[in-house]
């Protein structure tokens, strides 16, 4: 298993957890953190018994955002991350899943803050769940920025419109329960327990057929800037091979004779 100095990585069963671990500095994003986030994507899609990968943070907090110091010239360590970026310049938009999709399901466990880069990095991911006293929010606009982690994009597809523009407009911070109310997240859990949530929904995930998985997962994507007409023709383009599938034909038998299904990926 890959990770860096500023990534852990950690198998669970069939679940790849990546967890941010700089946590002196509210996991900030420092480059040995991206680098070791973008490997993390990539070994859980060249792994076949990689069902699910959580993404958390250490020490009680997701992730701060990008680190301002280094941003305002004072460096990030690390000569051999540097090496990686100048060689993949793109590197970094891909670790926070800005235009790379893994295509194994992407679970978010929050605790404490999740903002700036934190929130740019979580609307990558599908499934998400936060502690009670987690706190969101892109604050860019407060500091003469702009949040080009793709959030001026995505957030608008994913929230209603209004509440997206308030949120990159006002740079307010918001809690746990505002975030689910405007379905930023999807569950509110006491705190603590944000990663054991986010483990058990992974447990569910990974109990069913990876390929109708990871092709439900696809389908969704793919289809959310197409017309219905176009989106319903991809869906069966995506969908129908599947149910000539050995895993279909297993979910069948498993149904019938009241067992567990036992899937190949075949």
């Amino acid at each position: 298993m890959g990770g860096t100095e500023h990534l852990s990585v950690e198998r669970v069963g069939a679940t790849l957890v990546l967890t941010l671990n700089r946590p002196e500095a509210k996991n900030a994003l420092s480059l040995a953190m991206l680098v070791g986030l973008y490997d993390g994507w990539l070994e859980a899609d060249a792994d076949d018994t990689v069902r699910s990968v959580v993404l958390t943070g250490a020490g009680g907090t997701f992730c701060a955002g990008m680190d301002l110091k280094a941003l305002a010239g004072d460096g990030m360590d690390g000569q051999q991350h540097r090496t990686r970026l100048r060689e993949d310049p793109d590197l970094h938009w891909k670790a926070m899943l800005r235009h790379h999709r893994p295509r194994k399901p992407v679970i978010a466990a929050v605790e404490g803050h999740c903002v700036a880069g934190g929130t740019e990095i979580l609307q990558g991911t599908d499934i998400r769940v936060a502690g009670e006293s987690a706190v969101f929010g892109l604050y860019e606009v407060r500091r003469g920025l702009f949040p080009i982690g793709g959030s001026t994009v995505r957030l608008p597809r994913q929230i209603p419109r209004t509440h997206a523009l308030e949120m990159l407009l006002t740079g307010r911070p918001y809690s746990a329960v505002e975030a689910e109310r405007v379905g930023l997240i999807g569950r509110v859990v006491p705190d603590g327990t944000a990663l054991d949530a986010a483990l058990e929904t992974a447990e569910r995930v990974n109990a069913c057929a990876p390929l109708a998985v990871e092709a439900v997962k696809a389908s969704v994507h793919e289809t959310l800037a197409m017309t219905e007409e176009e989106g319903l023709a991809t869906e069966l383009e995506r969908g129908w091979p599947l149910f000539d599938t050995a895993d279909a034909m297993e979910g069948a038998r498993a149904f019938a004779q009241k067992r567990q299904p036992r899937f190949k990926r075949a």
